[in-house]
Order: structure tokens, then sequence, then C-alpha cells
């Protein structure tokens, strides 16, 4: 095995690494707001209706396929193409952003969902009769308690999504999986560079993992002042 061609397709490799991570963080964040505002939504009748069709359809149809759908779908109307938003639909990292936080936004709000329906209604009692405001209860109350017990489920998530970047290589998008690609047309030394791109990956996980596992850990009431 070439070690000096393997360092130089890490060297490489982590030029991609800011994309995939700028891609990861944003559409979480994006994701985690827009779940939040669906299961705000589904406190109405029809708002319920609307949310369970997102939700259906986001998680029942592949990743790649909604970004192909944004990016060459979209673009493929001439209402899009003579609209405000061309600038943004024509650009491939935004369509590709676009696509991932749709994405994450169904399933974190399944996540919270389930953290919402952990809260005890002994904790919401309690809440309104301190005072507390619908909106204060919900900062100060709910949504603590139920990001501490959706937690555990939305460290998959975060996983999932950082793989889930590798898909915007298909819209030439040069993250990690996408300079992987040109590495490879360009040698024809799959192996290697494939390898090369998974032990990153794995990396990624792994601190993700430890990370999460250490906030909940500090979250945890059975471990407030707990010896480590």
């Amino acid at each position: 095995m070439d070690i000096t061609f393997l360092q130089n397709t890490l060297a490489a490799l982590l030029r991609g690494l800011p994309l995939t991570l700028n891609l990861a963080l944003l559409s979480l964040l994006g994701g985690g707001i827009l779940a939040l505002l669906l299961n705000l939504l589904r406190q109405h009748r029809l708002g319920s209706y609307v949310t369970r069709f997102y939700v259906w359809v986001f998680r029942g149809t592949p990743l790649l396929i909604q970004i192909f759908m944004i990016y060459y779908g979209l673009g493929s109307l001439p209402a899009v193409r003579e609209s405000v938003l061309w600038p943004l639909l024509r650009d491939p990292y935004w369509c590709g952003l676009i696509a991932l936080v749709l994405n994450d936004a169904a399933y974190t709000s399944e996540i919270l969902r389930g953290g919402l329906n952990a809260v005890s209604v002994q904790s919401l009692e309690a809440a309104k009769v301190s005072g507390m405001s619908r909106f204060t209860t919900l900062r100060r109350i709910t949504l603590p308690l139920a990001v501490r017990q959706a937690l555990p489920a939305y460290s998959n998530e975060i996983i999932s999504m950082i793989k889930s970047t590798s898909l915007v290589s298909t819209i030439s998008l040069m993250e990690m999986t996408g300079i992987a690609d040109s590495i490879v047309s360009e040698t024809f030394r799959a192996l290697e560079v494939f390898i090369s791109a998974a032990i990153i990956y794995l990396l990624l996980t792994v601190l993700v993992s430890k990370a999460v596992a250490l906030l909940e850990r500090r979250l945890s009431p059975y471990h407030v002042g707990a010896r480590p």
C-alpha cells in the first residue's frame, strides 16, 4: 500500500471537511427549527393532517430523490426559472442544503414528538400552578425535558445527517465524497480513496457519539454531582 498516496488522499479529502460540516450543521439547525414548528402545528386538527402528510412524504422517499427533485425537477419549471427564487435554486449548494433541511425536519419532528409526549402531566400542572405562561412553560419546562428524553434518538439523526451529506456530491458539490469521486476518476484507485473517506466519516461519528453521551450524562438528574 502506497503510504504517500494515502497521506495525499487524506489531505485532499480533509479540504472537503468544512463543506461537509457546514451542510451537516446547517441542515440540523434548520431541520430542528422546522421540526419544532411542525410539532406546534400538530396542536391544531388541520395542522396535524398537514404535518403527518409532510412526515410521510419525506420519510417515505429516498433523500437522493428529494435532492434530484429540488435541483433538477424545480429547475425544469419555467415558473421557477422566472421567479425570485431562481438564483438560489440554480445553485447546487442551496438545493442540497434545502433538501437536507426538509428531510431532517421530518425525522427530527418525530423524535421531538416522542420527547414531548414523554413530558409528564405533573410537570405541566406544576408550571401552571406556579403562574408560568404557556410560552414560559414551553421554554423552561417542556422543551428542556423533551430534549433530554429525545437526545439518545437524536444522536442517531445527527450521525445520519453527517453521512447523508455525501449524497450532495451527485449534484457536483465537492464535499469529501465529491473529492473522493474526483480522485478515483483520476487515479482509478478506488479502494484506498474510499477507505480514507470511510475513516474520516467513522472518526466524525465517534466524536458525535462521545459528545452526545457526555451531554446526556450532564443533563441526566441521576448523574448530577456524581463522580466521573
